[in-house]
């Protein structure tokens, strides 16, 4: 049985709300048939290095199909290939592809620096993820403890590049109807990754007046650490089923090269926070 939460702005912001969703469906793996909504709104970083803060609504979804979970992060959408199936050791195991929308600096931004430098192409990305968790650690049998590596390659020709994300996820119920979560996260991201989003051109350092920059680029690197919390609370008594509320809040810190690029030490921080409240219904 299979009690965990997941996490995260657009992309950060909303992962966070999935993990809110994943700790209100309290997945039963004898039904092979689930669903689970959250709507809400966030509060998150202009674009990521911003020290300008946006609130925008988001929605999650997390279910199972046949035995077979799916669930959103964010803007992304990830399908188990492994079938659930109640365990008596209490490890899960599961892995199968994705797909993700990056939408970063889509949209007009705050700073008038980094809006002059223009708006860029959205990524659509594929990959895979893999995780292993355990419950029954701490409190009794409904506590999870989970590992997950995902992995994306974008395909639009945007970065045309690649993002790595191992997590670590625990979740464990306080009450019959509250539910509290922490999650700890990096991201490692590719050579063009890091040119699409932190580097500064010479074109772009005329139009914006941000100094040239060229170093984010140069080599692969973890780009952002990430921690997380959540707490969920039942309106109907029961976690399993029904409406709840939750709030959420996250904090990334850019590293390195990546906090050294003039979008984030000039025109932003390094320090990103996130918040949110919203409400979940699960059938």
């Amino acid at each position: 049985m299979r009690r965990g939460l997941g996490k995260y702005a657009v992309s950060a912001a909303l992962c966070a709300m999935s993990f809110v969703g994943h700790a209100q469906a309290q997945d039963d793996a004898r039904d092979d048939n689930q669903l689970t909504i959250a709507v809400g709104a966030a509060a998150i970083p202009s674009y990521d290095g911003s020290d300008d803060t946006v609130v925008t609504p988001g929605a999650i979804v997390r279910g199972k199909v046949s035995g077979h979970s799916f669930f959103s992060r964010g803007t992304s959408l990830y399908f188990n290939l492994i079938k659930d199936k109640p365990s008596s050791s209490g490890l899960d195991v599961g892995f199968g592809p994705l797909t993700t929308v990056r939408l970063t600096r889509t949209r007009s931004v705050k700073d008038s620096q980094v809006k002059a430098l223009g708006k860029l192409d959205p990524s659509v990305e594929i990959g895979g993820w893999g995780e292993i968790g355990k419950t029954g650690l701490f409190s009794g049998k409904y506590d999870s403890l989970s590992f997950r590596l995902t992995y994306a390659h974008d395909i639009a020709g945007a970065h045309d590049s690649y993002f790595i994300k191992p997590s670590l996820e625990y979740g464990t119920p306080i009450t019959e109807t509250t539910f509290f979560g922490v999650s700890l996260s990096a991201d490692y991201v590719g050579k063009g990754f890091g040119r699409y989003y932190y580097d500064v051109t010479l074109a772009e350092s005329q139009k914006s007046g941000l100094g040239v920059y060229g170093a984010a680029g140069k080599k692969a690197g973890f780009a952002k650490l990430n921690v997380g919390i959540v707490g969920a609370k039942s309106l109907s008594g029961d976690l399993r089923k029904g409406w709840a509320v939750f709030a959420l809040g996250g904090y990334g810190r850019l590293l390195g090269r990546y906090a050294a690029s003039p979008l984030v030490k000039d025109a932003g921080s390094r320090n990103q926070w996130l918040g949110g409240l919203g409400v979940a219904y699960s059938f």
